[in-house]
C-alpha cells in the first residue's frame, strides 16, 4: 500500500515474503515454455527460468462476471509467464462444483494447485486427495482460518476479521450511527468475517443485508428498498468493488444520506474515491495474492521453499485507500493490477 498516506489510516500488512523477493527470476517468458537466458551467473538464470515447464492449477471460487478476479489472474499469469508455469484457470462459485474442479487437476497429475477457501468443509477430502497423491497445494484469497486444518502448505491473503475490525474502527472515526454490511453470497466463510469485523470494533448498530451477487439489478434494488425502509443508516458497506458502485446508485435512487465504504478495488472504484461518491476501500492486493501463489508452487519445486516457514500465513492487506492516496493506486488500478 503506498506509504504516502497516514499511518493512522493504515493496518500494514505483515509480509512474509522476503525468501520470494531474493529467490525468485526476474523477467517475463510465455506461458508454453521458456529458454534458457543467453547469460547466467553461478549457476542462476538471468531474466527468465529456465527450469523444466511445470504445469499449476489456479482453482477459484469465483462467480460469473466478478472483475476481481481478473485481477488475480493477472498476477498468477504473470508469476507464471515469468517461472516457465502452464498455468490451467478455472473456477465455480459452488461448493461442490470447485471440488469437482480439484479433483480434475488431480487427475490431470499437475504439479501444484493453488485454491480458495470460502467454504473450507466442502474442498476437506479432495485437498486430502491431492496431499496422497503428492501435488503440493497452496491457498490464496480466502481460508486465512483454516489452510492449516486442511494441510495446505501455504497461504496468501489477508485476515478478513482483522480487516473487517479496522473499517469498523474507520466507521467510528467518521462518526457513523448504523451501518449495514451487504454480503452477497451467503456461507462466504470471508464475507461473513468481515460483517463479524465490522461488529466488533464498531460502537455504532450494524445490520446484515443479503443480496444475490450474481443478479446486480436485484442487489441495487435490494439495497435501495433497505435504504428507503431506513432512514438512520448512514453508511453502506459493501464487500466488492461492483458492490459498492451500485450501492452508490442505491443511495441516489433512495435519496439517502447514507456514505459507501468498501472492501476491494478497481478502477471504476479508485475513480468513485476520486470523486468522493465512495468513501473509501479496504484493499488486499488481489494481484499479489495471485502471483505469490504460483511463485511460490515454483520456489518448493525448485528450491523447497516454504514462504511464511509453513506456519504463518503471507498477508497481502488490510490497508486503506481514500482521497489521501488513491491518485497513487490509480495508475496500477487502470492497467487492472490493483
Amino acid at each position: 500500500m503506498d506509504s504516502s498516506s497516514p499511518r493512522s489510516r493504515r493496518i500494514a500488512p505483515v509480509v512474509a515474503m522476503a525468501a520470494a523477493v531474493a529467490l525468485t527470476l526476474a523477467g517475463c517468458s510465455s506461458s508454453s515454455g521458456g529458454k534458457k537466458s543467453e547469460e547466467s551467473a553461478d549457476g542462476a538464470s538471468a531474466g527468465k527460468a529456465s527450469t523444466p515447464q511445470m504445469t499449476v492449477a489456479l482453482v477459484t471460487h469465483q462467480s460469473p462476471g466478478d472483475t476481481f478476479w481478473d485481477i488475480v489472474r493477472k498476477g498468477a499469469e504473470a508469476a507464471a509467464a515469468k517461472d516457465n508455469v502452464k498455468l490451467v484457470y478455472s473456477a465455480d462459485p459452488s461448493a461442490g462444483g470447485q471440488a469437482n474442479l480439484v479433483q480434475n487437476a488431480i487427475d490431470q497429475k499437475v504439479d501444484g494447485i493453488a485454491i480458495t477457501l470460502a467454504k473450507p468443509d466442502a474442498l476437506k477430502d479432495v485437498v486430502s486427495k491431492a496431499k496422497a497423491a503428492k501435488i503440493p497445494v497452496v491457498g490464496l484469497n480466502s481460508g486465512v482460518s483454516d489452510w492449516q486444518k486442511l494441510g495446505l502448505m501455504e497461504f496468501f491473503g489477508q485476515d478478513e476479521t482483522v480487516a473487517g475490525e479496522a473499517l469498523g474502527k474507520r466507521l467510528n472515526e467518521a462518526g457513523a450511527k448504523k451501518a449495514v454490511c451487504v454480503i452477497q453470497e451467503q456461507g462466504n466463510i470471508g464475507l461473513t468475517q468481515r460483517c463479524d469485523g465490522v461488529k466488533k470494533t464498531f460502537t455504532g448498530s450494524t445490520e446484515v443485508l443479503y443480496v444475490n451477487g450474481t443478479d446486480m439489478p436485484s442487489v441495487k434494488s435490494t439495497i435501495t428498498a433497505k435504504l428507503n425502509q431506513d432512514k438512520a443508516i448512514d453508511y453502506v458497506v459493501t464487500l466488492g468493488a461492483p458492490f459498492a458502485l451500485t450501492a452508490t446508485q442505491s443511495v441516489s435512487e433512495s435519496g439517502s444520506k447514507a456514505k459507501v465504504a468498501t472492501f476491494d478495488l478497481n478502477k471504476s472504484l479508485t475513480s468513485a474515491i476520486s470523486k468522493g461518491t465512495v468513501e473509501f476501500a479496504v484493499d488486499q492486493q488481489p494481484y499479489l495474492q495471485g502471483y505469490l501463489a504460483i511463485d511460490s508452487l515454483w520456489l518448493y519445486k525448485n528450491n523447497g521453499n516454504y514462504m511464511g516457514g509453513g506456519e504463518q500465513p503471507v498477508l497481502t492487506g488490510p490497508a486503506f485507500v481514500d482521497k489521501s492516496n488513491v491518485d497513487a493506486v490509480a495508475a496500477f488500478a487502470a492497467k487492472g493490477t490493483r
